[in-house]
């Protein structure tokens, strides 16, 4: 068995996923058809002021599939609802070893932490969302990726105070242009 890459529609990955893990067996592709993978990873994001933690896809409209390549397992993922095509179209493509190990590691690795989402860089006007500080609006001056968490500079009575140890769901982005609450 090798891997291969097929392209399917956007938004329906799960539902193609569902359908040729669920209809191999009744088809008699159960010795053709080992795995299918959605490549997806755990991100934190923030929302009105929540943080949230979603499932993302890292490849939008393609699956991995191990399988047995045959005409007659080549019909049956074609003919899949939601299906359009291997990568290579008539002659697929197989995945090289080290590909499909490097991937497949990555994928491992992505599953067992949370990414975080944000847009935050260092000069950014933030506007500080939650704790003892909030409603201030100040300037980045660290932002710390592996831990979620960054420092802004604030202007205290004048005086410019440094708020550390903020998580990056504390603040949100800041724009002298939107209506202020």
């Amino acid at each position: 068995m090798k891997w291969y890459v097929i392209q399917v529609l956007t938004q329906q990955e799960r539902r193609v996923k569902m359908a040729l893990e669920e209809n191999r067996e009744a088809q008699g592709m159960l010795g053709h058809i080992d795995k299918v993978v959605l490549p997806t990873e755990n991100v934190s994001e923030v929302k009105k002021g929540q943080q949230k933690i979603v499932e993302r896809k890292l490849w939008p409209g393609y699956l991995l599939i191990h399988m047995d390549l045959t005409d007659d397992s080549w019909q049956y993922v074609k003919n899949t609802d939601g299906v359009y095509d291997f990568l290579g179209g008539f002659n697929p493509q197989e995945l090289s070893d080290l590909e499909v190990d490097d991937l497949l590691r990555d994928l491992e690795a992505k599953l067992t932490r949370v990414t975080q989402r944000h847009k935050f860089e260092v000069g950014d006007k933030v506007k500080i969302a939650d704790g003892v500080f909030i409603n201030f609006v100040g300037t980045i001056t660290d932002v710390y990726q592996d831990k979620g968490r960054l420092s802004v500079l604030v202007s205290i009575f004048g005086r410019d105070t440094r708020v550390d140890d903020l998580e990056f769901w504390q603040v949100e982005e800041y724009s002298e242009d939107a209506p202020q609450t």
